[in-house]
């Protein structure tokens, strides 16, 4: 009798100490709308307000957007979702050139993957996190049922949109004749974009929409520049677990050799359109 009492406790605590609770990981889903304001610069000065108006509806699909950020503690995966243009009822095949793919996050290991898909060809960026020196307010403000604090930071604004193509990318650098016959070329300066963010403590993780990070709490508001992203809805540890994994699809490239890869081939487009035209 003694002999099966012990058999009995030493299958309990075997089996105690072996089981494993299924717990589901600390995760989430926030939804983001964005809205970027249209800058017509001297263009728009010659341009009449229905003018204007048609084309802020033209390009409706290009400044107002939405996305869709999957988290856990340590990683997130940011996608845009696909809209039809208003007027054509057709995705927008040149602007997707230049926009932003998915885009996976770990701020743990400071690991930023990205999917890009440029004139057909597919890239997968392979970079550190962009570094953001936050400075600390003591503002705050509700946004649904969150409180938020804000932030705020300067960042160089080509690094918010590496991924994008301006024509003054590819142009000649400046030069100067100095007092001797040499020439020195002048440095570009950097521009610099004013980032304000508000984050809130109760969803204890360091994530962000696009290239905003390392806060202590989820981003819920962001503005930079022109452009404006709200957080409109927040889905908690769901039913159905999410799976989040960094893209594993094109060639592997930094930042810097993407950015020279778009410059490099809108420079040949540009050229030989010239060729043609002659």
């Amino acid at each position: 009798m003694k002999s099966l009492v012990v058999m009995f406790a030493f299958i309990s605590f075997v089996f105690l100490f072996s089981f494993k609770p299924n717990v589901v990981e600390f995760q989430g889903q926030a939804f983001y709308f964005s809205k970027s304001k249209m800058e017509l610069g001297s263009w728009g000065a010659r341009m009449s307000e229905a003018q204007k108006k048609q084309v802020q509806a033209r390009l409706k699909n290009r400044l107002e957007k939405t996305y869709v950020l999957s988290f856990n503690k340590e990683e997130s995966v940011f996608n845009e979702e696909d809209k039809l243009d208003a007027i054509s009822g057709a995705t927008d095949s040149w602007g997707n050139n230049f926009a932003r793919g998915e885009q996976y996050k770990n701020v743990k290991e400071d690991v930023l993957v990205q999917s890009q898909e440029f004139y057909g060809k597919r890239f997968l960026v392979k970079d550190k996190l962009q570094k953001i020196s936050w400075d600390m307010g003591k503002e705050s403000k509700q946004i649904g049922q969150y409180l938020c604090f804000r932030a705020t930071a300067l960042v160089p604004s080509s690094e918010l949109a590496w991924y994008d193509f301006s024509w003054g990318d590819i142009r000649t650098p400046e030069t100067t004749k100095t007092d001797s016959t040499a020439v020195e070329t002048l440095e570009p300066e950097v521009n610099m974009t004013e980032i304000e963010a508000w984050y809130t403590p109760q969803i204890p993780v360091g994530h962000g929409p696009a290239e905003f990070w390392g806060l202590p709490g989820l981003i819920l508001e962001v503005s930079a520049g022109s452009t404006t992203m709200l957080c409109a809805k927040i889905v908690m540890n769901p039913k159905e677990e999410i799976k989040i994994k960094a893209p594993d699809k094109g060639k592997e490239i930094t930042k810097i050799e993407y950015q020279k890869t778009i410059q490099s081939k809108m420079l040949e487009m540009r050229n030989n359109r010239g060729r043609r035209r002659n």
